[in-house]
């Protein structure tokens, strides 16, 4: 039996540890050491372990759970997330400035500067103040639950010092030099950044705790009414200081871009002094109805901007410069380099990007030159260090003709590439069909870029849709190719049938759009749509996207090609311009795709092959059944079953078709069957219709 004096006890000691983590890791105060913390934290620890059920989720003894399996479960974002455009000059930090003050001409903004951390971008949820998941960045619209490692992170508070709405805040996961060259010790991670990417993937949340983590607070969820009273990016940071979250402290108010180059300059020289490491500077316009105003392209807000400092340079020596050709025609002059280390990797190619650029920097074959990392990813050429030249060295010439095919090479009007215009070429189709089979669009494992050389080689595909044709006997004429390897190529294009639309759209190759501009257009489409049932293989493959754990069999429901044509060529070119995120080009390009007779008999001939389109319905009214799953039994008098589905799916939840442990209700019709005992067997909470539709009632605050 507790005691009311333990359980005061453990509530003081409760509140003593969390304040002591905000004066410690937000105000930088401490006042009380470390050893002393450490004791009365193991003092809580041992009355929650005689207590068990006096422990709360914010206590600071929780943050360390228990391993998680490999499978890292998908979490959406609130707000879709946003990648900055990177500038590596004071020029373009200028053209930025031009384009924001074309959209806003009136006004005359101000900025915040604030360190750009090398680290891991991570968003989290708090619900009533209270830490509730953490999430990676992914795709944008949705990441991976790494909640257990995240915990972990000692300044991270797991209850806020006030108690708020529901809210997705978000900023950097770093480790520090001093944990890196410790940790460093005993591993061998590249950079600090590469050593905290690994730690928040762990699965044993003990060792991320054993690797001090830390993170540097900088923006909320746009859909956030906490946001509403914040005007600023200023109040925005003061405001996280106040609830107990953690901001970086050099941050700067910027009065105007002249003052904005004084402090890149100032952090530049300083960077080394810094406890963490930074790879620049990012520039926010500060008032927030302004940054609201100025919108955002397909990939980036337009209010801010990441200035990038130079990357770790090295030399090296161009042996040839070859031309590559994109899916999309575009011809790009590629430097063959001496293989040389270039942060921590060797490199032996970097892109030319045009011939413009190529006589801009006066770059020859044979060249010595200075090379760093663009955005500390894609080697870029700095300068060509001519006092090394003999004489020997050889100046490029743009081709007239396409290398692969012959065809004479066009520049279009206002671009400053050269493209192959020939729609039967054969470099551009290769390009088009390993962008097709690739992870993001059908996922066709097996068949790679060899495979693709040879099947046209031997005559056996020239377009995406000759793929679904392909028998075994067609394989087994390829070199290296034995009976279980062909197996697997046809099992994996048979099974790629059954496609997400994101993927398909993805797949086509359409230029301009790319991954997150594909989840834009999804949300438009609206299908017809058709069920079918598919059995679970015992081995892994790409249909147990669509599998929830504990079924072998599952329906889904999918909509044709046609339909899909149907739907977004009823869209005009007007309509599609007005899409947020989706800009003139991109409008432009996908309504030229769908109205181009060479691609309507490619989606026509995957048609034929029988593709099926999973879709899923876009609009969520609102989170109420989050992570809960129903099953039905019985007759429902007020709902079909699809009915009921649609609307416990637009609020969060799924439905399940056999009970489990995992079930979290059951809905209870009439002439309920067996899972009604199985439900009770299981302890799972048995709901009547009637419950379920007071549920249902949004404008009600029922409590489940």
């Amino acid at each position: 039996m507790c005691t009311e004096k333990d359980k005061k006890r453990i509530t003081v000691l409760r509140n003593w540890l969390n304040e002591w983590n905000y004066n410690y890791f937000v105000l930088n105060k401490n006042d009380v050491s470390e050893v002393a913390r450490d004791k009365l934290k193991r003092e809580l620890e041992d009355l929650e372990k005689k207590y068990p059920k006096l422990v709360t989720p914010d206590s600071p003894t929780q943050r360390v759970g228990s391993i998680v399996s490999s499978d890292f479960a998908k979490i959406k974002h609130i707000t879709q997330k946003e990648s900055l455009s990177d500038i590596f000059t004071f020029e373009e930090l200028d053209e930025w400035e031009i384009r924001i003050k074309k959209i806003l001409p009136e006004i005359e903004f101000d900025y915040i500067c604030e360190l750009k951390i090398d680290g891991l971008n991570i968003s989290i949820i708090y619900k009533d103040g209270i830490f509730e998941q953490a999430i990676t960045r992914g795709n944008g619209i949705e990441g991976e639950d790494v909640t257990h490692t995240i915990k972990t992170i000692e300044s991270i508070p797991l209850k806020l010092r006030k108690k708020l709405n529901l809210m997705e805040v978000s900023g950097e996961v770093y480790m520090s030099k001093k944990s890196f060259k410790k940790l460093n010790e005993k591993e061998n991670f590249k950079n600090p950044r590469n050593a905290a990417a690994g730690t928040v993937r762990q699965l044993n949340p003990k060792i991320a705790s054993e690797r001090n983590l830390d993170m540097f607070f900088y923006s909320m969820d746009k859909k956030s009414v906490n946001l509403n009273k914040i005007k600023t990016q200023n109040d925005l940071l003061d405001f996280f200081n106040d609830i107990g979250l953690k901001v970086n402290k050099n941050y700067k108010h910027c009065k105007n871009i002249s003052k904005v180059k004084e402090y890149i300059k100032l952090w530049e020289r300083k960077r080394d002094v810094l406890p963490y490491e930074i790879d620049g500077v990012v520039v926010k316009v500060n008032n927030i109805l302004y940054q609201k105003n100025l919108g955002s392209t397909a990939k980036a807000p337009r209010y801010a901007i990441a200035y990038k400092f130079p990357a770790e340079q090295s030399t090296t020596k161009i042996l040839d410069i070859k031309l590559q050709i994109g899916r999309t025609g575009a011809i790009t002059p590629v430097a063959i380099m001496k293989p040389t280390l270039l942060d921590g990797s060797m490199v032996s190619r970097a892109t030319l990007h045009n011939d413009e650029e190529i006589k801009r920097k006066d770059i020859r074959i044979g060249d010595t030159i200075i090379i760093q990392k663009a955005g500390d990813i894609i080697p870029a050429i700095v300068k060509v260090i001519k006092e090394l030249r003999t004489g020997d060295e050889i100046e490029f010439m743009m081709p007239i003709l396409c290398p692969a095919c012959e065809a004479k090479l066009i520049k279009p009007e206002n671009e400053s590439i050269y493209r192959c215009p020939n729609t039967d070429c054969y470099a551009k189709n290769k390009e088009l069909l390993e962008h097709f089979i690739s992870k993001k669009g059908f996922n066709i494992k097996g068949m790679g870029p060899s495979v693709i050389n040879q099947l046209i080689e031997n005559n056996l595909i020239e377009d995406p849709a000759d793929i679904f044709n392909l028998n075994k006997g067609d394989l087994l004429q390829l070199d290296l190719f034995q009976e279980k390897r062909a197996d697997n190529i046809i099992k994996s294009i048979n099974e790629s049938k059954i496609i997400d639309l994101n993927r398909f759209i993805y797949s086509l190759g359409i230029r301009y759009i790319g991954d997150e501009t594909t989840q834009i257009i999804s949300k438009i489409i609206k299908l017809d749509k058709e069920t079918i049932t598919i059995q679970k293989e015992k081995t892994s493959n790409q249909l147990n996207l669509f599998y929830e754990e504990e079924k072998e069999i599952k329906t889904l429901e999918v909509s044709t090609i046609t339909n899909f044509l149907l739907s977004i060529t009823s869209l005009s070119l007007e309509d599609l311009e007005a899409i947020d995120g989706i800009g003139k080009k991109v409008a432009e390009s996908l309504y030229l795709w769908f109205r181009t007779d060479k691609n309507r008999r490619l989606l026509s001939k995957l048609e034929d092959n029988e593709i099926k389109l999973v879709y899923k319905e876009n609009d969520i009214k609102n989170e109420r059944f989050k992570g809960l799953s129903f099953c039905i039994t019985g007759t429902l008098s007020k709902y079909s079953r699809d009915q009921i589905k649609k609307e416990i799916n637009l609020r969060g939840g799924k439905i399940i078709s056999k009970i489990s442990k995992k079930t979290n209700f059951l809905i209870q019709g009439d002439n309920p069957g067996s899972k009604l005992k199985d439900a009770k067997d299981l302890g799972t909470k048995i709901i009547t219709e009637d419950k379920i539709t007071k549920l249902l009632d949004d404008t009600k605050n029922i409590d489940l």
